[in-house]
């Protein structure tokens, strides 16, 4: 039987628009694939980051190296030219890379010097001992010996093993004192950040008996070696970071979840004992302590902690900027010594210094 031509070009027709319309739902069933694909990975996340801090953790980490590679560039630029002595990677401990330390002194010197041990910040997950050295070095051209120190940071250690770590730090030094050129009755305690944290609460186990009880830490040094702390854009109250919300707050809670090992940070023993600001005592030493307008934990952190330490009769010497003042100076803008206001700060530090500090 032959088939008519209308009937084999309906036919072709009816093909060709099956064919068109298969066509057409292929890309809205990629498009579906791809959704279903977006849609369990954002599910696997969200259950990891329910049960672990490390995805957040590592995340919030690679930002911050980005940002602390970048500046530890822009300081280099201003490190003067001095001759100084430089040893570095000194282990003051056994765990490796984390407990060691690097110092700095003017080649000059012809004897011990007072000593800045700084611990670098990073949200208690990230930094090292490298993103301060150009500041320890411009320093130490000023007629100083500076340390800088590796901690453990989270999630790879958990709280306390910082403060521990730290106190081990001070007791290395202390016992080698000549040998790294340090002054052991001149120790100024500095930090910045998280480290701004760990340095006052380091003051705080030397200079309070009662916390350092709590802490069941015994301090290796004694209150009349330190005779200062330098308080950079730290955090002292934990209870107030608790509160925090937006990307900041997340931030925060998921660097303290990776610090501390819990969720209930905020609620246990390590958001009361890193809370300096209540522990601090008349006894704390003569403390510089600054931020930036543009850093919200200045506000929330600096200005109370130095409040505090006023009302308990404690000599601080502060450097904080007014609300409106331009440019916005941001979280650890001191290190930022292209800015003028940096600048400002540099010189206050050396002065905080040389006012407290016997050469």
């Amino acid at each position: 039987m032959t088939t008519s031509a209308p009937a084999e070009e309906s036919a072709q027709e009816s093909a060709t628009t099956t064919d068109d319309l298969r066509r057409s739902r292929r890309p809205w069933r990629r498009t579906r694939i791809a959704l279903l694909v977006i849609a369990a990975v954002i599910a696997v996340v969200a259950v990891t980051t329910s049960v672990t801090p490390w995805p957040s953790a590592l995340l919030i980490r690679a930002v911050f190296e980005k940002g602390g590679d970048a500046t530890a560039a822009e300081m280099q630029k201003h490190v003067p030219d001095v001759e100084l002595t430089e040893q570095l990677d000194i282990a003051y401990g056994d765990a490796g890379a984390d407990t060691t330390m690097d110092v700095f002194a003017p080649a000059s010197a012809a004897g011990p010097l007072p000593t800045v041990v700084w611990i670098h910040g990073g949200a208690w997950i990230s930094g090292e001992k490298e993103n301060v050295d150009p500041y320890l070095r411009i320093i130490a051209a000023e007629g100083y010996t500076t340390i800088g120190v590796n901690y453990t940071i989270g999630p790879e250690g958990v709280y306390p093993l910082a403060v521990t770590q730290l106190n081990d730090a001070l007791a290395y030094i202390d016992e080698h004192a000549a040998d790294l050129g340090v002054d052991p009755q001149q120790i100024v305690l500095a930090g910045d950040s998280a480290g701004g944290q760990l340095a006052s609460q380091m003051a705080t186990l030397v200079t309070n008996p009662d916390y350092a009880d709590i802490m069941a830490v015994e301090p290796s040094i004694e209150a009349s070696q330190l005779v200062a702390t330098i308080l950079n854009c730290g955090v002292y109250d934990l209870a107030a970071l608790a509160r925090l919300d937006g990307i900041a707050g997340w931030g925060f809670k998921s660097a303290m979840w990776a610090y501390s090992g819990t969720k209930t940070w905020a609620e246990d023993s390590t958001g009361a004992t890193m809370s300096t600001i209540d522990w601090v005592t008349a006894d704390f030493p003569t403390t510089y302590i600054s931020g930036g307008n543009g850093d919200g934990l200045t506000w929330l952190q600096s200005i109370p902690m130095a409040q505090r330490l006023d009302e308990l009769g404690v000599d601080v010497t502060t450097l904080f900027w007014p609300a409106p003042h331009e440019p916005s100076l941001p979280h650890e803008y001191q290190f930022h010594l292209d800015l003028p206001d940096a600048q400002t700060a540099l010189d206050r530090t050396l002065e905080f210094l040389d006012q407290h500090t016997t050469r």
